[in-house]
């Protein structure tokens, strides 16, 4: 008798896997529509993106809207990519280096494929941002960038 209702039990759930896992891409590829629209119209532009072992990581920052501060004035987000496609579930942190040798370090909280930590910018001089993720196979992969971007006549 128990033998019976296991099996029927473990063949109800493998008659619906398949539709999970249909019902699982379909909304992946409507997230990465969504994000690729969102990116079109995102206030500013990135900043920089760059291949970090063999990942694209776009780095981007922007004011935070009033009464959206997420931890600071500004907000750092980054998106991992791998062969043009997110990746999700990531372990991200982040850190700045402020222009008065200063430094803070946050976890990143996940915002779609964007992973996403606010610091105070708004001060004068350059900071140093830098993030790091670690990846499903274990491996730590960092990156960073300076805001605002040097220009000629800086350092």
């Amino acid at each position: 008798m128990k033998k019976t209702i296991i099996m029927t039990i473990i063949a109800a759930w493998i008659g619906t896997t398949p539709a999970l896992v249909a019902s699982e891409s379909i909304g992946e590829a409507a997230d990465i529509k969504q994000d690729k629209a969102f990116m079109k119209k995102m206030p500013g532009k990135i900043l920089f993106n760059k291949n970090i072992d063999g990942y694209t990581v776009y780095f981007y920052v922007m004011k935070a809207e009033p009464g959206m501060e997420m931890g600071g004035s500004h907000d750092f987000m980054i998106k991992v990519e791998t062969d043009g496609a997110p990746i999700k579930r990531l372990i991200a942190r982040s850190k700045v280096i402020h222009p008065d040798g200063k430094s803070e370090k946050k976890m990143m909280m996940m915002m779609g494929y964007w992973y996403m930590s606010g610091f105070d910018l708004g001060h004068e001089g350059q900071h140093q941002l830098m993030a790091t993720f670690k990846t499903a196979d274990g491996k730590t992969h960092s990156g960073s960038m300076y805001y605002p971007k040097a220009t000629k006549s800086s350092k």
